[in-house]
């Protein structure tokens, strides 16, 4: 067995964009995958289009900060497909606004979606995992946790996920059970669309200036979020663990 073929993997915030090529990428290499999305019909549409694709996939809906709710979607994921392989904690939201411009539920719904969302989700799957003796869990970082204007919440938010990802793997790493982070550029999604509005500027001209600024000079695809996530979910990367790989065209490098 290689890759992630006969694996099973549950990805959370996976109704669109990243997570959504995520999930059918990992699908298309073989594994039977969990739709996770808080918009249940996003994720039926993202489940039908991997099952008519020929691959396997279930929609669940649920709150990622919600613990009973996350509890269900992995028992869930369990019964239907018998194990729980691989978790990618993609579900994440933006609230930007400067520093003194922030409400106390900007920075809130920011931390828990990511942090709590994370902290729940790896708690209850991992459980699993550690029955196997084998595991990978990915967490959804990005390049804005070096810092990024009119992001406070999200950029802590993000720094918090690679420390939470070096402290699993070293707790987990005993277990079979590796922790590795993903740190996306800008890549083009809704979320990337609703900061270019931010700023008063159409998705293509935003585009055009980061490409212009990054040492490849273009902006990043949700499939190529994916392809990342499918090395480090794949059998054959088990000696990674406690890293941010940056998928960002080169923007850390400044």
């Amino acid at each position: 067995m290689s890759g992630t073929q006969g694996r099973t993997a549950l990805i959370t915030g996976a109704g669109q964009g990243i997570g959504a090529a995520i999930a059918m990428r990992l699908a298309a290499d073989g594994a039977s995958v969990a739709v996770l999305d808080r918009n249940a019909e996003t994720a039926a549409v993202v489940a039908k289009r991997i099952v008519e694709s020929g691959g396997k996939a279930i929609a669940v809906g649920a709150d990622v900060t919600d613990r009973a709710e996350v509890t269900a979607a992995v028992e869930t994921t369990v019964a239907a497909f018998g194990a729980l392989s691989i978790l990618v904690n993609n579900a994440g939201v933006t609230r930007d606004n400067l520093l003194f411009k922030m409400s106390d539920e900007d920075w809130s719904t920011v931390v828990d979606v990511h942090l709590r969302g994370a902290f729940l989700c790896s708690q209850i799957a991992h459980k699993h995992m550690v029955d196997a003796k084998y595991g990978r869990i990915i967490n959804m970082s990005s390049m804005s946790a070096l810092g990024n204007r009119g992001q406070t919440n999200y950029s802590a938010a993000k720094a918090g996920l690679q420390g939470m990802t070096r402290t699993l793997a070293i707790e987990l790493g005993p277990f079979g059970i590796t922790v590795n982070a993903i740190g996306p550029g800008f890549v083009e999604t809704a979320m990337t669309a609703a900061t270019a509005e931010r700023v008063g500027a159409s998705m293509e001209e935003f585009k055009e200036r980061v490409a212009a600024a990054l040492p490849v000079r273009r902006t990043g695809t949700p499939a190529e979020i994916a392809h990342a996530v499918a090395f480090l979910a794949a059998d054959e990367s088990w000696y990674v663990t406690g890293q941010v790989l940056y998928v960002d065209g080169g923007g850390s490098l400044r």
